[in-house]
Formats: C-alpha cells, sequence, structure tokens
C-alpha cells in the first residue's frame, strides 16, 4: 500500500503528514532528513513503549541515529504539570540544543505534552509526531496545538508548535483496545459532521469495518487529516473557522473535567457525547431537523459508542454545575459561550449567541436520563 501525503502549508512551518503501513518500522529513513546531527531524544509512555519503542530505535539504528527514551506514565492524568516539568527536565539533561529534534511516539497526550515541552525549551526546538492512536492519527498530531492540563480545565496552558513532521502508521492502530479505537473515532467522526456529508455517508457504511481494514483505515486517517489541513491553513490561531474543529468539544470538555480526566471517560468519547449533544441542541433551536441528531445517535450506538451522558458511569455534577464548568473553556470570548451548531450533517458553524437557558434544559434532560 502507498504512503499518502497530507501537506500542511503554513509557509516556512509547513510540513508533510504522512500515512501509511509500516512507517515506524522506516522512521529512521523519514527522519533523517530534519536532523543536523545523529541524535534524537523520543519521549513515550509506558504502553507504547513496550509496543513500538524498539521498532523506531532500530530504524533509527539503521540509520546511524543515536536514540535516548523516556518512558511516561499512560493515561490522561500525565498531562500535567508534574510529567510536563519531568519531561522539560529531561530533555534538558539530554542536552537537547534548539538544531535538535524531539520525537513524540504516542497518543494524543504524550504529542500535546512533548509538543507544548518542545515549543517552550530553549525557546522552541523542532519536534516529530509519531501518534500510535487513532484520535491523535487524525486530530491532535495535526496543526500544532500542544498543552497540558490544569485543576481550572482542559488545555488550559500551551501553546501553538507545529511539528516538522508527522508520520501516521496505521498498522498500530491495530494494537489499539476497541474501547480506544472507538474513542478515537469519535474525531473521525466529527470531520463528516463538521463539512463533509458525503464522508458521514461513507462511514456509515465502512465505520464498522475500519479496525480490521487497513485500505479502509488509510483513507479515513487521510481523509480526516486532509479537512483538518485546510482549516488549519485557513485559521492556525483559531481566530475563526478552525473554531470549526471543537464541534462537540466545550461539551465534552465539561464532562471530562467532572469526571477528573479519568478513564471514566476517554476523550473521544466525549466527542462522540458531545457531537450528539451539539446536534441535539441544534435542533431544539430550529437550526436543522430531527433526523440529524437521530442520525447521528443510530450511526454511533450501531457502533457501541457513548453516545449519551447516561452512559458515563458513577456520579456527576448537576445542570448547572455542568454549564458553570463550560465557562472555563478556551472557547469563551467576552465571557459568552461559543458552541459550533448545524444546520444539518457537514453544515457545521460557529455560534456565539447560545441562550444559556437552551443549554440547561439539554443538559437538565440528558441527566435525567440517567
Amino acid at each position: 500500500m502507498t504512503v499518502d501525503v497530507v501537506p500542511v502549508a503554513l509557509g516556512d512551518r509547513a510540513y508533510e503528514v504522512r500515512i501509511g503501513q509500516g512507517l515506524i518500522a522506516r522512521a529512521g529513513a523519514e527522519i533523517a532528513p530534519l536532523l543536523r546531527r545523529p541524535k534524537v531524544a523520543v519521549v513515550t509512555d509506558e504502553t507504547v513503549g513496550t509496543l513500538h519503542l524498539a521498532t523506531l530505535e532500530a530504524s533509527l539504528k539503521a540509520q546511524g541515529i543515536a536514540m535516548t527514551a523516556l518512558h511516561l506514565p499512560p493515561g490522561e492524568a500525565t498531562k500535567g504539570w508534574p510529567q510536563f516539568a519531568r519531561c522539560v527536565e529531561w530533555l534538558l539533561e539530554q542536552k537537547v540544543e534548539r538544531r535538535d529534534v524531539v520525537v513524540a511516539l504516542g497518543g494524543g497526550v504524550v504529542g500535546d505534552l512533548v509538543g507544548f515541552a518542545a515549543a517552550v525549551l530553549r525557546r522552541g526546538v523542532r519536534f516529530v509526531q509519531i501518534p500510535t492512536s487513532l484520535l491523535a492519527q487524525v486530530d491532535s498530531s495535526v496543526g500544532g496545538k500542544t498543552g497540558i492540563n490544569t485543576p481550572q480545565g482542559k488545555n488550559l496552558v500551551g501553546a501553538f508548535h507545529q511539528p516538522s513532521l508527522v508520520l501516521a502508521d496505521i498498522d498500530v492502530l491495530a494494537t489499539l483496545p476497541q474501547r480506544d479505537f472507538l474513542a478515537g473515532y469519535g474525531e473521525v467522526v466529527k470531520y463528516g459532521l463538521l463539512g463533509d456529508a458525503a464522508f458521514f455517508d461513507w462511514l456509515e457504511l465502512n465505520a464498522p469495518h475500519l479496525a480490521t481494514d487497513a485500505a479502509l483505515r488509510q483513507y479515513a486517517v487521510r481523509r480526516s487529516v486532509e479537512m483538518k489541513a485546510e482549516i488549519v491553513v485557513r485559521d492556525e490561531t483559531e481566530e475563526g473557522d478552525r473554531a470549526l474543529l471543537n464541534l462537540g468539544h466545550t461539551f465534552c470538555h465539561a464532562l471530562e473535567k467532572a469526571t477528573g480526566y479519568s478513564d471514566r471517560l476517554l476523550h473521544g468519547e466525549g466527542v462522540a457525547i458531545g457531537c450528539a449533544l451539539a446536534f441535539e441542541l441544534s435542533q431544539r433551536l430550529g437550526l436543522c431537523a430531527q433526523e440529524a441528531p437521530s442520525r447521528l445517535r443510530q450511526h454511533l450506538r450501531g457502533l457501541g459508542m457513548k453516545v449519551d451522558i447516561a452512559d458515563i458511569p458513577g456520579e456527576l455534577p448537576g445542570p448547572e454545575a455542568l454549564l458553570a464548568l463550560m465557562g472555563q473553556d478556551k472557547k469563551v470570548v467576552d465571557g459568552q459561550l461559543r458552541f459550533i451548531l448545524a444546520r444539518g450533517i457537514g453544515e457545521a458553524f460557529v455560534a456565539s449567541n447560545v441562550p444559556g437557558e437552551a443549554v440547561l434544559g439539554l443538559l437538565r434532560d440528558a441527566l435525567q436520563g440517567r
């Protein structure tokens, strides 16, 4: 199978996202042209490192590139100040210079944290993303948004720092637990919902086979990356169109905070629930027909995904408290919550005048469903 190349055309910070099979096994040859000296510092997590670090090291060694590696604990809890500080200090101990390259090998947590570390280390060093989860391949590894979570909310501390290269090896997705794969699918389906109804149609037919069919996986990843790259090039720092990529995320981030960034709710699961809520809110506001949220819920349910707040285990705050958590979201502008709403599947838009009472009513009904 060929490697698909999606360019992210950002002038002197342009880079490529390469998508295909076996890319970790030949990562050394892919990375070598970027290097001023034959050494890289790799940051991964313990789970991914066990599965894939030896393959990466062998490919680097075959190109005469020395490697040192740091293993972080797996999970969303890693994406905070303590492990961020540990990562930065480790990179300094490795004497990483501004002209060197840091490699992030892992899912969205590792990519976000390592990208932020690269952004602040010596006021900016280059880094390469090797995303190993579906969610990271289609979303977080592309576009340069890096950061960590704080007690006040998700991704509130970070920087825009574009990678020099992204290598999305679709073979590694076959090693993902089913729950993690489905969580990543929450970000895939988002692209169809926000701007490509034909892609959503394709997903309705093919999504049940993505986990087992490499060719279908590659197309799904490529189309998602193409859509994200187009939006990022138009609006790198989220002044306008890029906010569309946050479809479902205002609800999602509040629910993640309410569940303590724990495995009660994975990020992609929160995105799927958030998308369903955003479409339900759009229907309640008279923006789209009832068919759209019903079709979305049916699709997600058919795959065995979380769709409703009722699907989240354990206690949750009340509707007023959840609405207050949304007020800390990065998408608040001049004190007003911005939601991504939709006029139909593939027709999302940014709305900043959503009545709080409508959101409260939606949350109240959703929580009563528990």
